[in-house]
């Protein structure tokens, strides 16, 4: 393990074993000075952010506007993060009182038809807690991990989620998850998927907030291919609580199964972007994601 593979290893491994332990009133405050202390020096992330909100808020809103919304929405990923390290530490009640589920009623009606269903979420609030919550009180949760370096990493954040109640199936590095997730869709489970962000080959192009960008195409396929109902998921902070908000996704039942898969996940796009231009300040995309941007020459605010 290099010398930088240890150190991230040694921060991660600090995060679960000391944050869940403070005070919690100390430990979300610690956490604000830090996202305001970042926000403050303006690195390369926030600046990402910023060019990123851009897009969603227009042309309109000052500098002064964009700096204050980034502000907040750097306390909102940093809020995720003390969640994150203090979650694991939570009863069943504050799991189950600290969320509230706009539209919860409808995912229990599909899950209830016995062939599963399908959560697409964005980088939004906090999708950790909306999976804790939806193990206890709906169904076994199914998703999909991204191999992360170093390897230590990896593993501490697949402990993390299988903790939570999550089955946690590996991108890469193993057998392709898909036949998997069906599987699991026939045995009715729930299965959650990060689904606004997909640079590699496969990525379908879809117009978000004007512009195109890649997303995944796995949570179209699976509803196309297994008649599972798929959701669109919002998630935001709100009066000291979570909120997720559930959507419907209408899956075409007519053409071929490659069209249905790009009119679905283009569908999957406009929720999102109903879901993030209402809360822009909890999503947390600190990464280039519009195909505009991925080129240097013509990235937004560089």
């Amino acid at each position: 393990m290099s010398a930088t593979d240890a150190l991230v290893n040694r921060a991660y491994g600090t995060g679960w074993a000391v944050v869940r332990r403070m005070p919690e009133r100390a430990a979300y405050a610690s956490f604000e000075r830090l996202a305001d202390a970042t926000w403050a020096r303006r690195g390369k992330q926030v600046r990402r952010l910023e060019s990123n909100l851009r897009r969603v808020i227009g042309p309109e809103p000052s500098e002064k506007e964009l700096r204050l919304l980034s502000r907040a929405g750097m306390r909102s990923y940093l809020r995720y993060w003390c969640d994150a390290f203090r979650l694991p530490g939570w009863s069943r009640e504050r799991i189950r009182d600290g969320i509230v589920v706009h539209g919860q009623e409808q995912l229990r009606e599909a899950l209830a038809e016995g062939r599963g269903a399908i959560a697409a979420l964005p980088h939004m609030g906090n999708w950790d807690h909306a999976g804790a919550w939806a193990c206890l009180e709906l169904s076994q949760v199914v998703t999909v991990a991204e191999r992360l370096e170093p390897e230590e990493v990896y593993e501490k954040f697949l402990d993390y989620r299988r903790a939570l109640g999550m089955e946690v199936l590996p991108l890469t590095g193993g057998p392709p998850p898909y036949p998997a997730l069906l599987r699991r869709l026939r045995d009715g489970a729930l299965v959650c998927l990060l689904a606004d962000r997909d640079l590699t080959a496969a990525g379908l192009p879809v117009e978000f907030f004007g512009a195109e960008a890649r997303f995944p195409a796995g949570p179209a396929a699976l509803a196309v291919q297994s008649g599972a109902a798929l959701f669109a998921v919002g998630l935001w902070y709100a009066d000291g609580l979570n909120h997720a908000r559930l959507t419907r996704i209408e899956v075409p039942t007519d053409g071929e199964r490659a069209e249905r898969t790009a009119v679905t996940t283009q569908r999957v796009a406009d929720a999102f972007a109903r879901e993030i231009a209402a809360h822009p300040a909890d999503w947390h995309m600190l990464q280039r994601l519009w195909t505009a941007d991925l080129d240097p020459a013509r990235a937004v605010g560089r």
